[in-house]
């Protein structure tokens, strides 16, 4: 069973940082797809970023050139480093991992099926 777990959101001032942390399990690390969704309030869930297995890196316009995605194969962890926040970055922040057989969310080329619970992030002006 895959679980992906979160931590890391917080309350922040505009200019800040935050990294997010991701744990994964029960997931093959080895050959994957992961990413970074967002959900503000009464707005649709967005890809931020996300990583494949090759090292390959995509980002939403929005964030490039102030969040990086990143992970610890060895820790099963995906991390999310987000700098110079700014108060339209407030959201729920969820992982996600492909899944190729039954994933329905398609963002930089995977398909993504298994969630986290999510972690809030807030930017205040």
């Amino acid at each position: 069973q895959v679980q992906l777990v979160e931590s890391g959101g917080g309350s922040v001032q505009s200019g800040g940082s935050l990294r997010l942390s991701c744990a994964a399990s029960g997931y093959t690390y080895s050959s994957y797809c992961m990413g970074w969704f967002r959900q503000a309030p009464g707005k649709e869930r967005e890809g931020v970023a996300a990583i494949e297995s090759g090292g390959r890196t995509s980002y939403a316009d929005s964030v490039k050139g102030r969040f990086t995605i990143s992970q610890d194969n060895a820790k099963n962890t995906l991390y999310l480093q987000m700098n110079s926040l700014k108060p339209e970055d407030t959201a729920m922040y969820y992982c996600a991992a492909d899944d190729p057989s039954y994933g329905r969310t398609w963002y930089a080329g995977c398909v993504f099926g298994y969630w986290g619970q999510g972690t809030q992030v807030i930017v205040s002006s």
